[in-house]
C-alpha cells in the first residue's frame, strides 16, 4: 500500500510540473514563486457544447495589446528585482503567469494550478523523489483584472489563504474581508468612483441621466452605489440597464432603442471595454452622436473603445483614470521583446503575429490558415522593428494598470524583504517570531503584507489599510480628436481627490473640455427646462421628480434664481414685485392727518368742537338770565363740556396708532358719550317731573335738587369708568401691524378684548335707551315744551348711527376701522347738539318761559302751575 501511494505521488509530482494548468503561460524558475493572471485575450468564442463528444477547451480571441503590457509590466518588475543588490539579495523570484482571457472560467482554470501546487508541495515528497525541476508553491497571486474574474478567483485562493494582490479589480464589494481573506488591490474601490461620478454630474447641473452598468460583480455594486449616491442628490436616472459582451445582437439593438429614444443625453457606464464595445458599434452604426458618455476606469482608456472610428460617438467623453505613474526602464523593455529571445514567455509568438499580422513559421495558427479556419497572413521572421508599428503596447505615456501592476509585485518583495531582514523576537507571527523565508508559506506571506509600510523608489508611502486596499486618488480625462491623425487623445481636464472633504473632493479646468468632441458649451441634460426666476419647480403627477412644470410664484413669494425648487416668502414688511423675482417694502398705511380723509375728519371734530364752545360761551355769558337758568344752567355746562369731549377724543382716532393711544382713545370716546347721555337723562327726567308734579313741596326740592341730578351723573359715569379699568388692566389695547393685506401694511389697534368693547358700548346704548323712553314719554307735553321731543330726536340719530356702526365695523379693515368710529363719533354728536341746543330759537321751552315772566301773559291754571315749577326747580 505504501509502495502504491509512494508511486501515485511521483506520478502527482510530474503531472504537476509538467501539465497542470492551461498551456499557455508565461514561466520563470526561482527560489520564490509568484502567479500571474492577466487578460490576454478579450474573451473566449462562443461554441454550443452539445456533449456529444468530450468537451474541448475554449479558445480565447481578440489579442488585449494592453493586458500583454501588463504581463510585461510584472515580468519587468521581477527581473528589475532580481538584479537588485538591496532588495531579496541571493533570492531569485520566479512566476508562472497565466491568460484569464477576461473570464471565470479560465481565470479558475489557472488558479487550481497554484492551488495545486501548495497542496502537492504541502505532502512534502523530498523523501520519495528528487525532483530536480520542481516548481515551489505559489507564494503571492498578481491578478486578476476583472472584478468579476478576482472575485471567483478570491473565493477560491482564500480557502488557502494565498494573498492575491489586484491590479484593477475595484468593485466595493472585495472589501468584505469576512468573505475575501486575501484579497488585496493597489487600485482604489469603486465606492469612491460611484461618488465621483454623481459629484461630476451635480458639478455640471445634470439631472436626467441613463446609466448601463455590466452584468457582473463589478457593475452592478457599482451603479447600485452610484443609484444611493443620485438619490441622496435628487437626480433621477432614466434607464437603469445591464450589458455584456455575449449579448445577441437584438438585446444590443433594444437597448441602443431605448437609449435612443431617451430624452437624457449623459450615459453613466460602469463596464469593462468589451462589454462596452456592442454597444459604441451599435451606436456607430446608428450614428446617434447627442450623447455624452462618463466612463468608469475600467474602460476610460480602453484601447477597444478609444479607436478613431468610434470617435464620431464617443468624443467628449469623461473617464475616470487612475494616477499615472513612471516606471524607470519599461520603455526599453517593452521594445525589446521578441520571439525568439523570449523563449519563457509563450504569448510573445501571438503577440508578434498580431502587432504585424503575420504568422510565425512554426505558428500553430499557420496550420489553423492552411486548413481553412483562419484568415491568410504573411510570413514573418520575428525580428521585425517592434517600433514601426503602432499598438496599445507601446502606449507607455500614462502608465496606470501598468503602474498599479508595478506596485503590486514590489509590495510583495517588500513584504519578503521584511520576513528576510525579521529580527527574531520582533516577527508578526506567534511569540513574535520571524517566518523561515526557504520554507515559507503563503499565509505567513499575507500576515505580512498585512502590515506592509514602506516608501517605494518614486518616493511614495505605500500600506494597505484595513480593507486591504491601497489610497489612492483619480485623474479626470477627456477624450479629445487628434489634430494631427485623427487619434484619440485623452486630455486631463481635472482631478477626485477621496481624501480631503466634501465639497473640495472634485477639480475641474472646463476650458479645457471639448463636449462632443468640437463644443464648450456644457450640454443640456435635464428632464425638464430650467425654471426662469420669478417661478418655481412644480411637481407632475405620475413623473419623476426630476420632471416638473415651472409654476409661478405666489402673491408675496418670490425666487431671484434659475430652477428654484421652492419660492422664498418675502419678510413680513415686503411684498413682491410684478415678476417675483424680489420684494419690495410694503407701504405703511394708517388714519393719517396729511391724507384728505384724515384732514376732512379733523376738521369736522374741530367744528364740532368749536360749535359746542361758542354755545357754551353763549350759555356763560348770559348766566344769569331766566332762559339759562330754566334750562337747568350748571347740567347744561357739563353737557356741553361732555360733547366738547365727544368731539376731541375722534381726534385720537387719527394719526399712527401708538400704545398709549390705542389705551386712551376708547375709555375716552365712551366715558365722554355716556357724561353726556346721563346729563341728558337727568334733564329729560327733570323735564319730565316738572309736567307731573303739582306745585313742589320743600321736600321735592331737597331730593330732587341740583346735587341729586350731579349724583346721577357721577353714578352712570363711574359704572362707565370701571368698565374701562377693569378692560386695561385685563387686556389692554395695543397697537399692532397687520401684514394680511397685499403690498400694505395697516398700523391698526388691537383692541386686547372685543368682549369689553362691546360692554362699553352697550352700556352706553343702554343708557340712551333709558334716555329715549323717558323722552319718548314727554312726547304729549302741551306744544310750546318741545325740548323732550328733540331729545328723543337726538337719541333716535345717536341708535341708527351705532346700530349702523356694528356691521360697518367688523366688515372694515385698516385704516377704515378707526375712520368708520370717528364718523359714528362725529355723527351722534353733532346730532346731540343740533337737537338738544340749536332748538332754542323755536317756540318751546324759552318762549314758554318769557311768556311766565311777561305781565300781559294771561295764563291759565295749568300753565300757571308749569310756569310755577319751572321757576322753582
Amino acid at each position: 500500500m505504501r509502495l502504491v501511494l509512494f508511486y501515485l505521488m511521483v506520478l502527482g509530482c510530474r503531472y504537476v510540473i509538467s501539465t497542470y494548468g492551461p498551456h499557455q503561460r508565461a514561466q520563470m524558475t526561482g527560489d520564490i514563486l509568484l502567479g500571474g493572471l492577466f487578460p490576454i485575450h478579450f474573451g473566449v468564442a462562443s461554441k454550443d457544447q452539445d456533449l456529444a463528444a468530450r468537451p474541448e477547451s475554449t479558445q480565447c480571441v481578440r489579442f488585449n495589446f494592453r493586458g500583454f503590457r501588463w504581463l510585461q509590466a510584472m515580468i519587468f518588475a521581477i527581473d528589475e528585482i532580481n538584479n537588485s543588490s538591496t532588495l531579496l539579495p541571493n533570492i531569485t523570484l520566479g512566476y508562472r503567469i497565466f491568460d484569464t482571457c477576461n473570464t471565470v472560467s479560465k481565470a479558475l482554470e489557472a488558479t487550481l494550478s497554484f492551488v495545486a501546487q501548495n497542496k502537492i508541495d504541502s505532502l512534502n515528497l523530498d523523501e520519495f523523489c528528487n525532483c530536480t525541476d520542481h516548481i515551489p508553491a505559489t507564494i503571492a497571486v498578481v491578478g486578476a483584472a476583472g472584478s468579476a474574474v478576482s472575485t471567483a478567483v478570491a473565493n477560491l485562493l482564500g480557502l488557502f489563504y494565498i494573498p492575491q494582490i489586484s491590479y484593477a479589480s475595484s468593485s466595493r464589494l472585495l472589501s468584505n474581508k469576512n468573505q475575501y481573506k486575501s484579497f488585496m488591490r493597489t487600485i482604489p474601490t469603486d465606492e469612491y468612483q460611484a461618488t465621483a461620478m454623481a459629484d461630476i454630474i451635480e458639478y455640471f447641473e445634470w439631472n436626467w441621466v441613463i446609466a448601463v452598468a455590466s452584468d457582473d460583480d463589478y457593475g452592478r455594486p457599482g451603479i447600485e452605489k452610484f443609484e444611493k449616491e443620485m438619490e441622496e442628490r435628487d437626480i433621477c436616472i432614466h434607464l437603469n440597464e445591464l450589458i455584456s459582451q455575449y449579448f445577441e445582437s437584438q438585446e444590443i439593438q433594444a437597448l441602443a432603442d431605448r437609449i435612443e429614444n431617451s430624452t437624457a443625453k449623459v450615459i453613466v457606464v460602469f463596464a469593462s471595454g468589451p462589454d462596452v464595445e456592442p454597444l459604441i458599434k451599435e451606436m456607430v452604426r446608428r450614428n446617434i452622436t447627442d450623447r455624452i458618455w462618463l466612463a468608469s476606469e475600467a474602460w476610460a482608456s480602453s484601447s477597444l473603445i478609444a479607436k478613431p472610428e468610434y470617435l464620431d460617438v464617443v468624443a467628449g467623453t469623461i473617464g475616470f483614470a487612475l494616477k499615472a505613474g513612471r516606471i524607470p526602464g519599461l520603455r526599453e523593455f517593452l521594445q525589446k521583446v521578441q520571439p525568439k529571445r523570449d523563449s519563457h514567455n509563450e504569448f510573445v509568438r501571438e503577440f508578434w503575429e498580431e502587432t504585424f499580422n503575420c504568422y510565425l513559421e512554426d505558428s500553430p495558427r499557420r496550420q489553423e490558415s492552411e486548413n481553412g479556419s483562419a484568415s491568410f497572413r504573411p510570413l514573418c521572421t520575428g525580428e521585425e522593428d517592434i517600433t514601426s508599428v503602432e499598438t496599445p503596447y507601446l502606449d507607455y505615456t500614462h502608465l496606470r494598470i501598468s503602474y498599479n501592476v508595478y506596485v503590486a509585485v514590489y509590495s510583495i518583495a517588500q513584504a519578503l524583504q521584511d520576513i528576510l531582514t525579521c529580527t527574531p523576537g520582533h516577527g508578526l507571527f506567534a511569540n513574535n517570531s520571524c517566518a523561515d523565508l526557504k520554507k515559507m508559506e503563503a499565509w505567513q506571506a499575507l500576515k505580512q503584507l498585512r502590515h506592509l509600510n514602506y516608501t517605494n523608489s518614486m518616493g511614495e508611502k505605500m500600506h494597505f489599510d484595513e480593507n486591504a486596499d491601497l489610497a489612492a486618488n483619480y485623474t479626470i480625462i477627456n477624450w479629445h480628436r487628434s489634430a494631427e491623425d485623427g487619434s484619440v487623445v485623452f486630455e486631463e481636464v481635472g482631478y477626485y481627490n477621496m481624501h480631503i472633504k466634501r465639497g473640495a473632493k472634485l477639480f475641474m479646468d472646463k476650458t479645457k473640455i471639448l463636449w462632443n468632441g468640437h463644443s464648450s458649451e456644457v450640454p443640456f441634460s435635464n428632464c425638464s427646462e430650467d425654471c426662469e426666476p420669478g417661478t418655481r419647480k412644480g411637481i407632475i403627477d405620475s413623473m419623476p421628480t426630476c420632471c416638473f412644470e415651472c409654476t409661478e410664484c405666489s402673491d408675496g413669494e418670490y425666487s431671484n434664481q434659475r430652477d428654484a425648487s421652492v419660492c422664498t416668502k418675502c419678510p413680513h414688511n415686503s411684498w413682491s414685485n410684478g415678476n417675483h423675482t424680489s420684494c419690495f417694502l410694503k407701504e405703511i398705511e394708517f388714519l393719517s392727518w396729511s391724507e384728505p380723509f384724515g384732514i376732512a375728519l379733523a376738521i369736522c371734530a374741530v367744528l364740532g368742537v368749536l360749535l359746542t364752545a361758542f354755545v357754551m360761551g353763549v350759555f356763560v355769558k348770559f348766566r344769569n338770565t331766566p332762559i339759562v337758568k330754566a334750562t337747568n344752567r350748571e347740567l347744561s355746562y357739563v353737557l356741553l363740556f361732555s360733547l366738547i369731549c365727544c368731539f376731541s377724543s375722534s381726534l385720537v382716532f387719527i394719526g399712527e396708532p401708538q400704545d398709549w393711544t390705542c389705551r386712551l382713545r376708547q375709555p375716552a370716546f365712551g366715558i365722554s358719550f355716556v357724561l353726556c347721555i346721563s346729563c341728558i337723562l337727568v334733564k329729560t327726567n327733570r323735564v319730565l317731573l316738572v309736567f307731573e308734579a303739582k306745585i313742589p313741596t320743600s321736600l321735592h326740592r331737597k331730593w330732587w335738587g341740583l346735587n341729586l341730578q350731579f349724583l346721577l351723573v357721577f353714578l352712570c359715569t363711574f359704572v362707565q369708568v370701571m368698565i374701562c379699568v377693569v378692560w386695561l388692566y385685563n387686556a389692554p389695547p395695543s397697537s399692532y401691524k397687520n401684514h394680511d393685506i397685499d403690498e400694505i401694511i395697516f398700523i391698526t389697534c388691537n383692541e386686547g378684548s372685543v368682549m369689553a368693547l362691546g360692554f362699553l358700548i352697550g352700556y352706553t346704548c343702554l343708557l340712551a335707551a333709558i334716555c329715549f323712553f323717558f323722552a319718548f314719554k314727554s312726547r304729549k307735553l302741551p306744544e310750546n315744551f318741545t325740548e323732550a321731543k328733540f331729545i328723543t330726536f337726538s337719541m333716535l340719530i345717536f341708535f341708527i348711527v351705532w346700530i349702523s356702526f356694528i356691521p360697518a365695523y367688523f366688515s372694515t379693515y385698516g385704516k377704515f376701522v378707526s375712520a368708520v368710529e370717528v364718523i359714528a363719533i362725529l355723527a351722534s354728536s353733532f346730532g346731540m347738539l343740533a337737537c338738544i341746543f340749536f332748538n332754542k330759537d323755536k317756540p318751546g321751552l324759552r318762549s314758554e318761559t318769557r311768556g311766565c315772566m311777561s305781565q300781559n301773559y294771561r295764563m291759565s291754571t295749568q300753565r300757571s302751575l308749569i310756569c310755577n315749577n319751572i321757576l322753582l326747580w
